[in-house]
């Protein structure tokens, strides 16, 4: 994670825009019936067959990482995770109130809804926080052993596609690798460990 300071409005602002983001995404997918990766695709395919919606089923997945956050990375991380879950699962809920799609092509909500989730994931990664779910083991990876968030998070979202094969259809399965793809692009080329850092240190030491 990044070692920039940041303020507390600073904070609230990025974890209010990147939830508002990653929900976007996330409604889209919803919209065509697509997966992604980590506890959002769990949530996505489980709403699916069980009575609970996206929100309810997220939070409830996210749960058991937010105490793994509590314990290994700290109680403001764990609590500002915690909020930021909160907040996508209560917005993905409530957009269709507000949002209305008449045309649905399924490879642009694939484009765009991987898109705009790894953007809203971006700017929370880079203020310390997450949404919880696998994001804190790929961000507690990476703090310890400088291993890729990115990668890390696009090895375990193709192993949770890979395994809803026989639970959609070919199409479905295809146009949510490319959703996933391109949501782990973004984390993949934007977020590698000690980058920030550096760029702050050298920005310091010109200065």
């Amino acid at each position: 994670m990044s070692s920039n300071k940041h303020s507390i409005s600073e904070n609230i602002i990025a974890i209010l825009t990147g939830t508002f983001v990653v929900a976007q995404g996330v409604f889209f997918l919803q919209q065509a019936d697509l997966l992604t990766g980590g506890t959002t695709g769990l949530a996505l395919l489980a709403s699916q067959f069980i009575d609970l919606s996206f929100g309810q089923l997220y939070f409830m997945m996210n749960c058991p990482f937010y105490l793994m956050a509590w314990f290994r990375m700290g109680k403001s991380f764990a609590l500002t995770s915690i909020l930021s879950g909160g907040l996508v699962s209560i917005i993905t809920d409530n957009l269709h109130h507000v949002l209305e799609i008449s045309r649905l092509e399924p490879l642009y909500c694939a484009l765009i809804g991987g898109l705009l989730m790894g953007l809203g994931m971006l700017i929370l990664f880079r203020h310390k926080t997450s949404l919880g779910g696998f994001n804190v083991l790929v961000l507690f990876l990476q703090e310890k052993m400088g291993w890729s968030a990115g990668k890390l998070q696009m090895g375990i979202d193709f192993s949770i596609l890979v395994a809803s094969f026989f639970l959609v259809s070919p199409m479905i399965l295809l146009f949510s690798v490319v959703g996933a793809f391109m949501l782990n692009l973004v984390l993949a080329m934007n977020h590698k460990p000690g980058r920030y850092s550096s760029e702050l240190k050298a920005q310091t030491s010109s200065s």
